[in-house]
């Protein structure tokens, strides 16, 4: 099975955001929730004495054996490629939505309480398969996030 994914380089990382902002303006999420994160650990001094922060960018994963599928009861699948999927036509309470965040090492999908529904990253399906790249990508604005297609 091919596993896409999204390298993040910290090292190139303004963090402006500009990533979290395209993802939400592309899928339609509300405001306090969000698909992706970008967590900023610091202030700290770098090896010059500098104050800088150490980052870190998350997003769902799509692992290799996802422990959120089995929990989602039917309404999550892996995809051929790998891609981890929601089943828009199968109903998700928010007590199994729960069961599935929790399921999540990294607590990845969200319930919108406006909706109903749960979302979850899912690498902008719709543009990976017309060639393109997720949103989050497309919109780094310097150019720390990169989208590995499998080979």
């Amino acid at each position: 099975m091919a596993i896409y994914k999204i390298k993040f380089d910290k090292k190139r990382c303004i963090a402006c955001d500009a990533c979290l902002v395209h993802c939400k303006v592309k899928n339609k999420v509300p405001v306090g929730l969000s698909l992706n994160r970008l967590i900023a650990e610091g202030p700290i001094a770098d090896k010059d004495g500098k104050p800088s922060a150490k980052l870190k960018y998350e997003n769902c994963r799509h692992c290799k054996k996802p422990m959120c599928v089995p929990a989602s009861q039917g309404a999550f699948y892996v995809r051929e490629d790998g891609l981890v999927l929601i089943d828009e036509t199968k109903e998700i309470t928010k007590e199994v939505a729960e069961a599935i965040i929790e399921a999540c090492p990294w607590h990845i999908p969200v319930f919108n309480d406006a909706t109903g529904k749960l979302m979850k990253c899912d690498y902008c399906v719709d543009r990976v398969d017309a060639g393109g790249t997720p949103a989050c990508v497309t919109g780094c604005t310097a150019s720390a996030l990169t989208f590995v297609r499998p080979e």
